[in-house]
């Protein structure tokens, strides 16, 4: 439930439009509610500041329809991720004004109008155009949470004269997300050029070799370069969450 919810039930018990009894019920079930195979956590937004995120990959769309049910009773702005195609169609023929991210496999519902807070911009870098998916994961998630979000997508290190010729938009960013699979240098290259946070998420691109991004975790875990964070693989949710975090907690200098 979002604090501007709350306080219009203050207000209109206050103006005699609600019982006490009436308020009472509207409040019952701000902690958490629980409906058949889950307990939804309203509180999450007061406590976080962002509404509980459901992952998709694992529930099937009943179970994704019944609890957007009842966090659109609520007025929380919604976010599905890891959400399939066919899943998708199903949510979306319940729910009027859902957007669906077929690459980021990210699916919205906006419920109220998503004001940019965050400080500064947050620059989304991937290494190849096959870490797209994971760094629009990224993006969606960063966007509606409240942040400018960039992009710059097909840069890696072997043609490095790609990253490069977008310094400017690399020097600007408050916050950068680099998104690389294969051998996962991406981060440490970015990481080496800039003096704000880098949040590096490995990619399960790459070779036999790679072990479905275990190579890249593990060489952004040894990163040489001081401010490089990585989150684990294939999570460009995290990394948005992170980021945003950190774009509304320090202030551009």
């Amino acid at each position: 439930m979002t604090p501007e919810k709350i306080k219009e039930i203050f207000l209109s018990y206050k103006a005699g439009e609600l019982s006490l009894e009436e308020a009472v019920d509207r409040l019952r079930f701000l902690p958490f509610e629980e409906i058949e195979g889950a307990m939804v956590d309203h509180h999450r937004m007061l406590r976080q500041g962002f509404p509980e995120v459901i992952f998709g990959e694992s529930k099937n769309a009943s179970q994704i329809i019944a609890i957007m049910e009842r966090m659109k009773a609520t007025g929380c702005n919604i976010l599905v991720t890891r959400l399939g195609e066919e899943k998708a169609r199903l949510v979306r023929d319940y729910f009027s004004g859902c957007d669906y991210d077929p690459l980021a496999r990210t699916l919205t519902l906006k419920n109220t109008p998503v004001e940019i807070t965050g400080a500064g911009t947050i620059l989304v870098i991937c290494a190849g155009t096959s870490d797209i998916p994971v760094a629009r994961e990224a993006v969606v998630t960063a966007e509606l949470m409240g942040n400018r979000v960039e992009t710059l997508f097909d840069v890696g290190i072997s043609g490095i004269h790609r990253l490069f010729a977008k310094k400017d938009a690399i020097l600007s960013a408050h916050v950068l997300i680099v998104v690389a699979g294969m051998e996962g240098a991406l981060p440490s290259v970015v990481g080496g050029l800039v003096s704000r946070p880098v949040i590096a998420v490995p990619s399960s691109v790459g070779y036999g070799v790679g072990l479905k991004g275990l190579a890249a975790l593990m060489a952004m875990l040894n990163s040489c370069v001081a401010g490089v964070t990585v989150v684990n693989i294939d999570n460009g949710f995290g990394a948005g969450y992170a980021a945003s975090l950190i774009n509304h907690v320090h202030k551009v200098p």
